[in-house]
């Protein structure tokens, strides 16, 4: 298909990425750069961060009950076979397998 101009249209950019199987879409949190208490780090020296929010969910994770993760979801995750997804300039996107997953931050709800 060409355009008016003749030139060739560039490729739709990429909007969404979709898990396949039992694999999530998570965005890992950032390296912190200072402790707990306040401490700043030298540049060379970040705390690795295992946690990150979901993204999207495979139709499969969707639909399992023994997996209770849900977009938006705070995760700790193990690093081991996160895939990391090209996408953004930061580079933070990672599919990574369900099992993978090893905890899932919630919130207690008020009574």
């Amino acid at each position: 298909m060409a355009t008016h101009s003749g030139k060739t249209p560039r490729p739709a950019a990429i909007e969404t990425v979709e898990p396949i199987g039992k694999r999530v879409l998570l965005r890992k949190d950032e390296d912190r750069k200072q402790t707990k208490t306040g401490i700043h780090l030298p540049d060379k020296i970040e705390i690795p961060t295992l946690t990150g929010r979901i993204v999207a969910v495979s139709a499969q994770v969707s639909r399992d009950d023994d997996y209770p993760i849900k977009r938006y979801d705070r995760v700790l995750f193990n690093p081991k076979h996160a895939i990391p997804v090209d996408f953004e300039g930061d580079n933070r996107l990672f599919v990574v397998p369900v099992e993978d997953i090893v905890a899932v931050f919630r919130r207690e709800a008020d009574e």
